[in-house]
């Protein structure tokens, strides 16, 4: 609004290609704030409204005689950054709405010129949220292509060191304005809040066995039903995995989206329109990526499955419910001991919660046991599924041992065959948290998880083939050495050497897949390395006579030989060495 009107009381409108404003958001919130908000304040000014129609087609705007809002969005992935220049010098646009990266290589363009004197107004929207994402380059160097006397709004409902930071380096007479909630505590005291009084913030201690069966008892007997919900989960690869399981035990009526950053852009554009615009009752399954900058109205209830590893976020999670004097709740979930300790940490940080009155949660063992049966029997069916339950775990438990409070989330403190229950795994992956513990990895099922089949009969069908093709590589190398010794000089061949090589890899990393990622970096590191060698060859090789090609090669063959012999005498060795001891 402030933006709108300082441009509009101008005497004279802006010259072709001069940006007198400049809104810098996240992806998300860009695309938001130019569709939802701006556009829909210029259509109630005609002279702006009529150029609205110059977005869409290939005419360039015309020149108006009086002040004009003409906007342009600038979102990285949605469009090429040659697409965004042509536009820009098609419309001539006064502001621009624009993530950083996007915006930082615009304005570097040589056709764009630098924003001059007729420069009013930066803002940045959720501006620590941008620094947090690593953003601090690009702005700086956006900084550095604006005039120094301009207008700058920093606006977000926390602020972190870094955004302190920025407001000390980067403006000139800063002024703080800070919005907060004041009540009555029990008293009399006059008590400071950083939430709204109509949002109702609560916890409730359970298992990681009955976090699902709670939350189904929580969205069936809230009254009246929840039409919107958010549960908010700590890593994308749990969102994926609750999103194709967890609709098996949710009461009925209820539908399940998923919002996460591993989407592409449209997927997520598309998940989210679905879920503003339902009619019926629905759940969002989400990461962080929803907590803020997001316009999310009339959310009912947000369910934290998982206590955000960094302890702002608990509000910009909690204020996506209680909006705008609606009435909402919001509950995060802790596991029994010493995860209690952070409702005092949240009161410190002057975020109290308390417990849950109502309505009464009462999970049985049964019902326990009945919602891991379901979780499991869907991922025996499906190995897609299996795979994705093992991936999520993992991946929550990285980031349970990444959380700031490690002095309440504890690893040492946690239940593992609780927790496998809980997810519903069929057994407890590979994990270097669990070295040196007497658990049973197979959970006492007695279940072959190799024989777990993709429901995807074309992806079963590759699987059984290279699983044979591993059975048959395993055998190969119990061969005789003979036998050994005439394939080692097969291989020689440079094509089929390195395809039995990447074969025997993939196999190797499909049996024992190592959940650190570091197998899979260090042979990332041995192909390019390979790669690099192959092609130094080809360049020496091409500055080659005939005559040395011929006398290479010759060498080759050699050093070949020279290998299968001194494999051999070794292997003779083993054997005598072997029947002495005898």
């Amino acid at each position: 609004l402030p933006v709108v009107e300082k441009l509009l009381r101008g005497d004279e409108p802006a010259r072709r290609h001069n940006v007198q404003g400049i809104i810098i958001s996240t992806h998300a919130r860009a695309g938001d704030t130019d569709i939802h908000v701006l556009v829909s304040l210029i259509k109630f000014h005609a002279p702006s409204a009529e150029l609205l129609q110059y977005a869409k087609g290939d005419e360039k705007r015309p020149t108006t005689t009086e002040p004009v809002i003409v906007p342009q969005l600038l979102v990285g992935g949605t469009t090429k950054a040659a697409e965004d220049l042509s536009a820009f010098l098609r419309l001539s646009p006064n502001i621009l709405i624009a993530t950083p990266g996007r915006l930082a290589e615009l304005l570097s363009s040589q056709y764009v010129k630098a924003p001059s004197s007729s420069f009013e107004v930066l803002i940045m929207d959720e501006a620590d949220r941008l620094l947090d994402l690593g953003f601090s380059q690009e702005i700086t160097r956006i900084l550095g292509y604006l005039p120094k006397q301009r207008r700058t709004g920093l606006f977000s409902a926390s602020l972190s060191e870094a955004v302190e930071r920025l407001i000390t380096v980067g403006l000139l007479y800063p002024h703080k304005i800070t919005v907060r909630v004041k009540s009555l505590k029990d008293g009399g005291i006059i008590q400071e809040r950083k939430t709204p009084m109509s949002l109702q913030m609560s916890y409730i201690i359970a298992p990681a066995s009955k976090k699902m069966p709670t939350l189904c008892q929580l969205l069936e007997k809230l009254e009246p039903r929840p039409q919107r919900s958010i549960i908010f989960f700590s890593t994308c690869m749990a969102v994926k995995y609750f999103t194709r399981v967890l609709q098996s035990i949710l009461p009925p009526g209820f539908a399940t989206m998923s919002l996460h950053g591993k989407l592409e852009p449209q997927v997520r554009e598309k998940n989210f329109e679905r879920f503003v615009n339902a009619t019926s009752p629905s759940i969002l399954l989400t990461t962080d990526i929803a907590a803020r900058g997001l316009d999310i109205p009339q959310v009912d209830l947000v369910v934290q499955h998982d206590p955000p590893t960094d302890t702002k976020v608990f509000i910009h999670r909690n204020g996506r419910a209680g909006r705008a004097g609606r009435r909402g709740l919001a509950v995060v979930m802790l596991h029994p001991g010493r995860e209690e300790g952070y409702v005092e940490l949240l009161d410190v940080r002057q975020t109290p919660v308390s417990p849950l009155v109502g309505p009464p949660i009462d999970v049985s063992d049964e019902q326990v046991e009945q919602t891991a049966a379901k979780f499991r029997a869907q991922a025996q069916a499906d190995r897609e599924i299996f795979q994705l339950a093992q991936r999520a775990f993992v991946s929550w438990a990285r980031s349970y041992i990444e959380h700031q409070a490690s002095s309440i989330f504890r690893v040492a403190d946690l239940d593992w065959l609780d927790l496998a229950k809980g997810w519903g795994l069929l057994e407890l992956p590979k994990m270097p948290e669990l070295k040196g513990r007497s658990i049973d990895r197979s959970l006492g099922l007695g279940i072959d998880t190799e024989a777990v089949p993709f429901r995807d009969k074309i992806r079963e069908a590759k699987r059984q083939e290279e699983l044979a093709q591993w059975k048959a590589e395993k055998a190969r190398r119990g061969a005789p050495a003979s036998a050994t010794a005439g394939t080692a000089a097969a291989a020689t061949d440079e094509v089929g050497g390195e395809a039995a090589a990447i074969t025997a890899a993939a196999l190797k990393r499909k049996k024992n897949e190592a959940w650190s990622g570091k197998q899979e970096q260090e042979e990332t590191k041995v192909a390019r390395r390979e790669k690099k060698r192959r092609k130094r060859e080809a360049e020496r090789e091409s500055t080659m006579t005939e005559k040395e090609k011929e006398e290479q090669k010759k060498l080759e063959e050699m050093i070949v030989q020279v290998r299968e012999r001194n494999a051999a005498k070794a292997l003779e060795d083993s054997d005598e060495g072997f029947e002495g001891f005898g």
